[in-house]
C-alpha cells in the first residue's frame, strides 16, 4: 500500500515538473524573448516604416531655401544574413571592409531579428549600385528617406540642423520618436520641429516562410501613408541675407533687418557664418566639432545672444523719453565743452560742439547734450527721489524692448541686462544717483542688449511708437500667427517721434552728419551712428537705420566688432543693403565700394593664453595695431574712393607703407 502511496505522488510530480518546464517555456517565448515572435511575424506579416519628407521652408519672394534630397540606409537583420562578399558590399557603400565588420557587429549587438541601420544616409550613386547586387545579399534591404539641403549655403545659425535623436528626445516624445529618427536641434530646423517633421507611414508586406514577399497585406488596407511636414514662408529676402552675410565675410558681428509694418526679419546674419549643409549627411559630426572649435565662435548665433552696449543708437531713445516726459522740447539747448561733468566725473565727447539743439545733438551724437537730458530725466521728482525716478525710467526704456527678450521664434534667445534700482541699491546702498549710471545715457554701462533687440528699437522709430513681434516665420502652410499681428505700443506719443526722426535724418544726409557713409541716392534714410566703448580692444562700430523717412520698408542694425567708428564700417554695410532691399540692386560707384567692403578683414587678433601674444591670422597679414593708426578720415576715403582706378592706387600704397611699418 506504501508502495502504490509513493508511486502516485512520483507520478503526480513527474507531471507537475513537466508542466512547469513547459509553462517556463512558454513565458520565455513570450515574454523574455522577442525571438519567437518577431520569426512568427516575419513569416507573415512585415512592417516598413515610410519616413515623411520635412516641409519645405521659402523665403518672401516665394524662393525655396530649404529642401529635401533622398538618401537611404541600409539596413540588415543579421539572423537572415548568409555569408557574403564583404568587399564587394564595402566598395559599393563606399567604405573598408573594417568598417563594413565592424558596422555588423553594432548590428548584432542591437538585434539579430530586427532590422537595424547598417549604413545610414547612403547617396543616390551608391543606391544605385547597391540595387544591381543587392540580391547577392539576403538579409540586407533599403530604407528610403530624406535629407535635408540649403541651396544657398548660407544662414546656418538661422536654418539650424538636424540630427538622429537620442535616448532623451525618445523618452520625451510621448512615443513619437523610435530609435534612427532625426529631429531638429537648433535654428528653425527645432523652433519648427512638430510641424516640419510630418507623420511617418507603414506598409505592411506578407512574407512566407522563405521570407519572399508575397505583396501587400489585405491590398493595403491597413497601410498608412506618410504624411509631408507643413511648408513654411519665412519674411527673409534671401538676396539680402547673402549679401550682408557677404559684407560680413571675415568679420565679427551681427545684422538684423525688420520691415517695421509686419515685424517680419528680413536679413538675419551672424558672423562668421557656416554653410548649413555641412551639418548633413554622414560628416556631421566631425564638421560640428570644427565648427565648435573654431576661435571666433561661428556657434554663437550673434542676433539673438551677442549682447552689446547699444552706444550712441540709444540716444534716439532718451530724446524721445525726454520729450514724452516734458523735460525737453525740440528747441532745448545745452553748451557742449566737448565733455560733461557728472560729479568729479568727466564724460568726454567727440566734438566742443557749443549751444546745441536736440535735433543737432542726434546728428552729431553730442555725448554732452544726452547727459544733460538724462540728468533731466532722473532728476525730474528731486533730487531725494532719484532712486524711485530711475526705476520708473528704466521701466519705460524696457517697454522698448531692452532687458527682455522680445520671444523670437528661434531657440535660445538671449536677454541681455539692464539693471534696476534694487541692483543698484546692492551695490551702492541707499547712496547713489544719475552721476551714478550717467554711462546709461549714451548706452554704456550697466545695458547690453541683443542686435535683435536694437533693430526692433529702430523699428519702433519707423513705426512711430510700436513694434509688431519680431519674427522669421510668416505663415505655416496658409495660417499666420495671431500674434504677429498685435501693435505693441511703448507709451510716447505720436507727435514726438518726428523732431527725433528729424535729427535721424541729419545724422545721414546732412554735411554735419555722423553717418554720411550711409546715403543713399534717391533713398531718404534716417539713421543713428554707434562707436560702442570695448575693454578687451578696439571699439565695436553700431549703426541703426531705416527707409524710406516716410512709408519705412526696413529698419536696419548693424554691429561689427573691433571696426571702431560706426560711420567707418556699420554705416555702409547698412546702406548698401537697405539699397539692395529697396531697389533690388546696389548701382553706380557703391557697387565698386561693395565690393571693397567683402574684401575688409577686420577679425581681431588671436590671443595665445599661455604666452598673451597676438597670434595674427588675418588674411591680408596687416597688424591690428598698425590698422588702428588709420585715421578715419583715411578709412572714409577708402570706401568713397572705391571704383576709381586712381583713388584705388593710392589706397595700395597706403596699405603697403603700412606693411612697411612707415604709418
Amino acid at each position: 500500500m506504501d508502495q502504490l502511496f509513493n508511486r502516485k505522488y512520483i507520478i503526480q510530480g513527474l507531471f507537475i515538473v513537466i508542466a512547469l518546464i513547459l509553462l517556463g517555456k512558454l513565458f520565455y517565448i513570450q515574454i523574455i524573448s522577442d525571438k519567437a515572435f518577431i520569426s512568427a511575424e516575419s513569416n507573415v506579416l512585415k512592417k516598413k516604416f515610410k519616413f515623411p519628407a520635412r516641409g519645405a521652408i521659402l523665403d518672401r519672394n516665394m524662393k525655396v531655401i530649404v529642401q529635401n534630397e533622398p538618401v537611404y540606409d541600409l539596413m540588415v537583420i543579421p539572423n537572415e544574413v548568409k555569408e557574403f562578399d564583404t568587399v564587394t558590399l564595402a566598395a559599393a557603400l563606399e567604405i573598408s571592409v573594417a568598417d563594413a565588420r565592424k558596422f555588423m557587429r553594432k548590428a548584432k549587438a542591437k538585434s539579430n531579428y530586427q532590422a537595424t541601420p547598417f549604413v545610414k544616409q547612403i547617396s543616390v550613386q551608391s543606391y544605385a549600385r547597391l540595387q544591381e547586387i543587392m540580391y547577392r545579399f539576403p538579409g540586407f534591404s533599403t530604407q528610403d528617406r530624406t535629407i535635408r539641403h540649403y541651396p544657398d549655403s548660407i544662414a546656418g545659425q538661422l536654418f539650424g540642423y538636424v540630427k538622429e535623436v537620442d535616448s532623451a528626445d525618445i523618452a520625451k516624445s510621448e512615443g513619437f520618436y523610435k530609435p534612427s529618427d532625426y529631429k531638429g536641434k537648433s535654428g528653425l530646423e527645432r523652433s519648427y520641429e512638430e510641424v516640419l517633421r510630418g507623420e511617418k507611414g507603414v506598409v505592411n508586406t506578407i512574407y512566407d516562410v522563405h521570407n519572399t514577399p508575397q505583396g501587400s497585406y489585405a491590398d493595403g488596407k491597413y497601410d498608412i501613408n506618410a504624411v509631408s511636414g507643413e511648408r513654411l514662408i519665412s519674411g527673409i529676402d534671401i538676396t539680402v541675407q547673402k549679401l550682408g552675410e557677404q559684407l560680413m565675410t571675415n568679420k565679427v558681428g551681427a545684422i538684423v533687418a525688420i520691415e517695421p509694418s509686419t515685424g517680419e526679419v528680413l536679413a538675419f546674419v551672424s558672423s562668421p557664418g557656416y554653410d548649413p549643409n555641412l551639418l548633413v549627411g554622414r560628416s556631421q559630426g566631425n564638421n560640428y566639432m570644427s565648427i565648435i572649435g573654431n576661435p571666433y565662435k561661428p556657434s554663437i548665433v550673434r542676433p539673438i545672444q551677442g549682447k552689446y552696449p547699444p552706444g550712441s543708437s540709444f540716444k534716439p531713445i532718451d530724446a524721445l523719453l525726454g520729450l514724452q516726459e516734458g523735460v525737453i522740447d525740440e528747441n532745448t539747448t545745452f553748451n557742449c565743452p566737448g565733455y560733461y561733468m557728472a560729479g568729479n566725473h568727466k564724460v568726454k565727447c567727440e566734438h566742443v560742439d557749443g549751444n546745441i539743439s536736440m535735433r543737432r545733438g542726434i546728428a552729431r551724437s553730442c555725448n554732452t547734450y544726452f547727459c544733460h537730458v538724462f540728468q533731466k530725466l532722473i532728476t525730474k521728482n528731486g533730487m531725494k527721489n532719484q532712486r524711485q525716478t530711475y526705476q520708473e525710467w528704466r521701466d519705460k526704456i524696457a517697454k522698448f524692448g531692452f532687458g527682455q527678450t522680445l520671444d523670437i521664434d528661434l531657440p535660445f534667445e538671449k536677454q541681455g541686462y539692464f539693471y534696476n534700482a534694487d541692483h543698484y541699491d546692492k551695490i551702492y546702498g541707499k547712496r547713489w544717483g544719475y552721476t551714478t549710471v550717467i554711462s546709461q545715457a549714451i548706452g554704456q554701462g550697466e545695458i547690453t542688449a541683443t542686435p535683435l533687440q536694437i533693430a526692433n528699437a529702430m523699428a519702433i522709430i519707423a513705426n512711430r511708437g510700436y513694434y509688431i513681434k519680431p519674427h522669421i516665420i510668416r505663415t505655416i502652410g496658409d495660417k499666420i500667427k495671431k500674434e504677429y499681428v498685435n501693435k505693441n505700443y511703448v507709451g510716447v506719443d505720436n507727435k514726438y517721434f518726428e523732431p527725433v526722426i528729424d535729427g535721424m535724418q541729419d545724422c545721414v544726409n546732412s554735411s554735419w552728419g555722423t553717418a554720411t557713409l550711409s546715403r543713399i541716392p534717391d533713398i531718404l534714410m534716417c539713421g543713428k551712428t554707434g562707436t560702442v566703448q570695448n575693454p578687451h580692444g578696439k571699439n565695436h562700430s553700431v549703426f541703426i537705420g531705416f527707409a524710406p523717412r516716410d512709408n519705412p520698408k526696413i529698419a536696419i542694425a548693424v554691429i561689427v566688432e573691433n571696426a571702431g567708428y560706426g560711420s567707418t564700417y556699420a554705416a555702409p554695410i547698412a546702406s548698401y543693403m537697405v539699397e539692395k532691399y529697396i531697389k533690388g540692386n546696389v548701382s553706380g560707384a557703391r557697387a565698386a565700394q561693395v565690393e571693397w567692403m567683402k574684401n575688409q578683414n577686420l577679425l581681431p587678433p588671436l590671443v595665445d593664453n599661455k604666452t598673451k601674444k597676438a597670434n595674427l591670422i588675418k588674411a591680408d597679414s596687416l597688424s591690428i595695431k598698425k590698422l588702428d593708426s588709420i585715421k578715419r578720415t583715411k578709412d572714409s576715403l577708402k570706401i568713397k574712393a572705391a571704383g576709381s582706378k586712381k583713388l584705388q592706387s593710392v589706397k595700395l600704397v597706403e596699405e603697403q607703407k603700412i606693411l612697411n611699418g612707415k604709418k
